[in-house]
């Protein structure tokens, strides 16, 4: 079986992710706020690796 690409893997680690906030008892706002900042992390960190893919391919 291939093994799954890294953008794979990072969309995986997100819906972990998620799943696991929803389970969380904290407020909304707070769970909101820190999804929101990840998820635009790793938005930067996908196109890092994309421009190093692009520079080096």
């Amino acid at each position: 079986m291939a093994e799954a690409s890294p953008t794979d893997r990072i969309d995986a680690a997100l819906a972990r992710i998620e799943r696991a906030v929803q389970s969380r008892d904290r407020s909304a706002a707070d769970l909101r706020q820190r999804h929101d900042a990840l998820r635009e992390r790793v938005g930067e960190a996908i196109a890092a690796l994309d421009a190093l893919g692009a520079k080096n391919g």
